[in-house]
């Protein structure tokens, strides 16, 4: 009854009841943050995670535009019917330089973590064209237009910079050489081979079949290294975190 009677007090009162309340949120938030201030880095460094190449961010910034993660999250969480469906959970470094993340919970359409790869550049050409072609039961709007804007590294070194200011470790030589890199991805017939070197696993190809760089190409580009950066054979988690 004491104890009752003490909690009955705190209820009843309540300048004390915020007072006490203040002082709980206050303890529990320390102990959550304070230990942060401890560490180097929350995100384990995983191998093979790499900025986006020029064209692959130019893509990015599309797929941002057009809205595409209203219906589509970019987060397979650890359940069993997500990993079997999609792949190996998300790892917090796979989007450590993405600005604004796309992880997400609304999924009108699948989840497009683990995308990559997944469907040839035809398929996505033809999904954009017309989602119905290729899956009768879409409700996606087409992007057929997305063939005939063209892009350009124009202010490609201006991109690579602003997000060097929020921490994506661009260096120098790669800004350097962005728009080389950008054109040089989905041009065949030039030269690969720098961007290969600054940007490993890079898919250098025309992605739309079409002449030219489109937004289509770019688009495409970045859908197609959506978790193909690490290799999950070989991935073993740090157990110490």
């Amino acid at each position: 009854m004491a104890i009752l009677d003490r909690h009955k007090a705190i209820e009843t009162h309540a300048t004390l009841l915020l007072v006490l309340s203040f002082l709980v949120v206050s303890i529990g938030g320390i102990v959550q943050i304070a230990p942060l201030f401890y560490l180097e880095n929350t995100i384990e460094k995983v191998e093979g995670v790499r900025p986006y190449s020029p064209l692959e961010l130019t893509g990015r910034n599309i797929y941002i535009r057009e809205g595409c993660y209203v219906c589509h999250s970019q987060m397979i969480r650890p359940m069993r019917d997500e990993v079997e469906r999609y792949g190996h959970y998300s790892l917090a470094a796979e989007s450590m330089y993405d600005h604004p993340f796309q992880w997400g919970s609304k999924r009108t359409g699948p989840d497009l973590a683990r995308v990559g790869g997944r469907y040839s550049d035809d398929w996505h050409v033809q999904h954009f064209i017309n989602p119905k072609s290729v899956v009768p039961e879409s409700v996606m709007p087409p992007y057929a237009y997305l063939l005939d804007r063209m892009v350009t590294p124009q202010h490609i070194e201006d991109l690579l910079r602003t997000n060097r200011t929020v921490g994506v470790p661009y260096t120098d030589e790669m800004i350097a050489n962005a728009r080389a890199d950008f054109l040089a991805q989905a041009d065949p017939d030039r030269d690969p081979s720098g961007l290969l070197e600054r940007y490993p696993g890079a898919q250098v190809r025309n992605f739309d079949g079409q002449p030219g760089i489109s937004e289509m190409d770019a688009l495409i580009a970045y859908l197609q290294m959506l978790g193909t950066l690490v290799d999950f054979s070989t991935f073993i988690p740090d157990a110490s975190r």
